[in-house]
């Protein structure tokens, strides 16, 4: 039935037994194209029936469909006419991984991050209210994604104003890791309640049968009656509380129950947040058996479910989560915290090695930063490991909470720069910039592996304030692991230049390396520093390569607004420094999805791009002598 899907209105006049083996070969469908471009396969596979049941009983675009961070999506993506495409996914100009809006006008609201679905959704109904339009709004969110504030924000106001809107909690008990905190124990005390539920429902059809003169006076009793019924089956239900009507939970795999309670809350006009029980990976055993892999993976084997890993050396990742274990052993004092990422920062190694001295906060980026500061308080030395592109949630609490009070925490940002497939909601390309501005920060980024732990090392012992490491993700250069020690703000000359001097941070260190020998070959002399530091510089290095050549080129894995290059160009400002100056970095643009191999030669940061560029920025500046 697949191939005559093109649109919602293609699965509405479908029974209830075809739509479920629609669900089949949609799962297989996703199982096959995920297997070769990667992708977040566990948490699709078990959105199928809900996403198959939401565009049965809605009208999609007219009735506004958003889906929280997006890893349930692809099947939302496959019935909505982009079934031809989708084994493009997450591939150079092919289709997102996420929602996005101007991919299809079925997706309303782009996301990538958690959490934002419920203020995003409650914007689109005081915007509708204001309009005098009537059409639906649901937010589909999921579990792992309650663990935020954001999410209670907007909760919050939606009870406070009583907008129609309607709230789908997909629960899974799962965000990538098993969730933690107090919501996950709160959602399983009510999945495993449904008792409850039905004994409302019942109650409630029952007495809406008595004559109108009796049933309103018997319903208000039934409340007080429901408020003692549910305080000894569930300790309270908190969204009622919050201002929203609750319904369920309901089974996430049963079309019929699930149109049947969609069709329902329409007529129901206020907010209203529906439970649905769902099972992460569903229908693909390898995924039901390692659903943290699963979650979010790149090409594998459908027979085995092996992930096709590449050959090489360890990942930036591995190696910093092995090093901090090292170092945890040495030191009691140092602690590791993560924001429900303990696989995807390398963590993993320490909650398993020292589970006392780990803490998963969840989804909450913001929390953990501070959380991560009243521990430095105590004289604890917290490690937190943050994707680049999730920091940036945390921004206010890293001034605030941290270098305002010069406390030291040790930030660990992964994937720093261009991530590839997951595109420009997960790029690391800002850090430099928002890191840089901030007084009592150290930032650093490392050349290699090597480099890496020795500036773990140095951060870990480093008590006088805030420190910040970004590496990149994958793999390494295969560097040997060895003791070295590194100062802050000082860089190496790796090797000297007459022509002109790279000044290189992090991933693009070596990249410079070969495009100096490029040069080489083309009669320019170009000499390359490993700055390391992007604060504080490494002033008197970069002016003892001022006075040696005129020509400068900074180079970095990051915005160039704002970044290394710009931290360059206003030090030699300051200090009247007369240079020619050429600064290689990301453009002002958001960066699509792709490769990151091929997302770098695009924007001209591999080694023969770096080259061309240098070589075009010194003729011009030879021609400029010769006139």
């Amino acid at each position: 039935m697949l191939s005559n899907i093109n649109s919602p209105l293609d699965i509405k006049s479908l029974s209830y037994r075809e739509l479920d083996s629609l669900a089949s070969e949609i799962r297989k469908f996703i199982i096959e194209v995920v297997s070769k471009t990667g992708g977040h396969l566990a948490p699709s596979l078990g959105a199928v029936e809900l996403t198959l049941a939401v565009h049965k009983a809605f009208e999609a675009p007219r009735d506004r469909i958003i889906w929280d961070v997006g890893h349930q999506s692809y099947a939302h993506k496959i019935i909505t006419g982009r079934r031809e495409r989708f084994h493009t996914l997450r591939q150079y100009k092919g289709i997102s991984g996420f929602p996005r809006r101007n991919e299809s006008e079925y997706d309303v609201f782009g996301t990538g991050h958690s959490s934002t679905s419920i203020s995003a959704g409650l914007g689109i109904a005081s915007a509708r209210d204001l309009k005098n339009e009537d059409f639906e709004i649901v937010c589909i969110i999921g579990d792992g994604a309650m663990t935020a504030g954001m999410a209670y924000e907007g909760i919050n106001q939606t009870g406070f104003l009583k907008k129609k809107l309607i709230v789908i909690l997909n629960d899974n008990h799962m965000s990538i890791s098993e969730n933690v905190g107090g919501m996950s124990r709160y959602l399983m005390k009510i999945s495993t309640a449904p008792l409850y539920n039905e004994l409302k429902g019942d109650l409630w059809e029952l007495l809406g049968r008595l004559p109108p003169s009796l049933s309103g006076r018997a319903r208000l009793a039934a409340r007080k009656l429901r408020e003692g019924i549910k305080n000894l089956m569930i300790p309270t239900i908190l969204f009622e509380e919050l201002g929203l009507r609750y319904i369920g939970p309901l089974d996430g795999h049963n079309i019929p129950s699930l149109v049947e309670a969609f069709e329902s809350v329409k007529e129901i006009d206020e907010p209203v947040l529906i439970h649905v029980l769902t099972e992460k990976g569903r229908g693909y055993e390898p995924a039901r058996n390692n659903l943290p892999l699963f979650h979010g993976l790149g090409p594998f084997d459908i027979e085995s479910g092996e992930p096709k890993k590449k050959q090489g050396p360890p990942t930036y990742t591995h190696v910093f989560g092995k090093a901090l274990c090292e170092f945890a052993e040495k030191n009691d004092k140092v602690v590791a915290i993560t924001a429900a990422m303990p696989e995807g920062t390398g963590l993993c190694y320490f909650r398993d090695r020292f589970k006392e001295r780990f803490f998963d906060v969840g989804i909450a980026e913001q929390h953990a930063v501070t959380f991560a500061s009243g521990m430095a308080v105590e004289g604890y030395i917290p490690v937190c490991a943050i994707y680049s592109t999730f920091l940036q949630r945390g921004f206010d609490q890293v001034i605030h909470d941290v270098a305002l009070q010069n406390i030291p925490v040790v930030f660990c940002l992964d994937r720093a720069g261009l991530v590839g497939e997951d595109g420009p909601t997960h790029h690391g390309a800002f850090d430099i910039s928002y890191l840089r501005v901030i007084p009592n920060m150290v930032v650093m980024s490392p050349k290699d592996e090597n480099e890496l732990v020795g500036m773990l090392s140095l951060a870990i012992g480093h008590r006088k304030g805030p420190i910040a490491i970004r590496y990149p993700r994958g793999q390494g250069t295969g560097s040997t692991i060895k003791p070295s020690r590194i100062h802050i703000g000082k860089g190496e000359v790796l090797r000297d230049g007459r022509d002109g001097f790279i000044l290189a941070i992090g991933s693009m260190v070596y990249p410079s390396i070969k495009a100096s020998d490029m040069l080489k070959k083309k009669g320019f002399d170009v000499g390359v520093f490993n700055t390391r530091f992007v604060k504080p510089l490494d002033e008197n290095s970069i002016l003892q390569i001022a006075q040696r050549t005129k020509n400068i080129i900074t180079c970095e894995e990051n915005a160039l607004s704002g970044g290394f290059g710009g931290a360059v160009a206003e030090f030699l400002v300051d200090k009247h420094v007369n240079v020619s100056l050429l600064r290689l970095g990301i453009p002002d643009r958001f960066i699509e999805h792709g490769a990151r191999e091929i997302l770098l030669e695009k924007i001209g940061l591999t080694d023969k791009g770096i080259a061309k560029s240098i070589e075009r920025f010194l003729k011009v500046d030879a021609n400029k002598d010769s006139n």
